[in-house]
């Protein structure tokens, strides 16, 4: 195999990439400069060899405590709980939240052996402890996985006494009712709120 077809064959290994992306991107590897070329390599290896889980949140990092966690301006009485790392970058987007968060590295599955010790689960319940926090908000996904891991925290964490509230979730800005499924509507409905 030449050296072109193994890069190709490892670029389609990459989430959402398949052969014609891979060869795209492998021809725009050899047009750059060995330096350009350099760096992205570097910065791969870099991001392997220094990246670990936040001790506090569970969030990705090249320290000991991640951003959000060390940054003494965010809002310490609430954490909002995500499945991903990859999630929190969504919800930084929006501008809207400045408290903490809590990572769980996926979702409730029984079928596929995700049960609640394989989760940051028991992690968030000491935390919640240690640093009373007035509100968690759990922002799973709105799918059954996302649902039942809804309804675990919000039992494991009830008799804490915190406020546990879930995201709402239905149409999307600019959907079309006429076009909506009924679970989304329902779940629409459900989450509505006066203006």
């Amino acid at each position: 195999m030449d050296v072109l077809e193994k890069l190709i064959q490892e670029l389609t290994k990459l989430p959402g990439i398949g052969r014609k992306t891979a060869q795209r991107l492998a021809f725009f590897i050899v047009s750059m400069s060995e330096a350009e070329a350099r760096a992205i390599a570097e910065a791969i290896l870099t991001v392997k060899t220094k990246t670990h889980f936040c001790r506090e949140c569970f969030n990705l990092t090249d320290e000991d405590l991640c951003k959000y966690c060390k940054d003494p301006s965010r809002d310490r009485t609430r954490i909002c709980v995500v499945e991903e790392p990859s999630n929190i970058q969504v919800i930084e987007r929006t501008n809207i939240y400045n408290g903490l968060y809590h990572v769980l590295l996926g979702a409730l599955s029984p079928m596929d052996g995700i049960t609640p010790e394989r989760l940051k689960l028991r992690e968030l319940r000491e935390r919640v402890e240690r640093i009373k926090p007035k509100e968690v908000i759990v922002a799973t996904n709105p799918n059954t996985k996302g649902e039942m891991t809804a309804q675990y925290i919000r039992d494991m964490l009830k008799p804490l006494g915190v406020v546990v509230s879930r995201i709402a979730y239905g149409l999307p800005m600019g959907g079309d009712i006429e076009f909506a499924d009924e679970v989304t509507v329902s779940k629409a409905l459900e989450g509505r709120r006066s203006f």
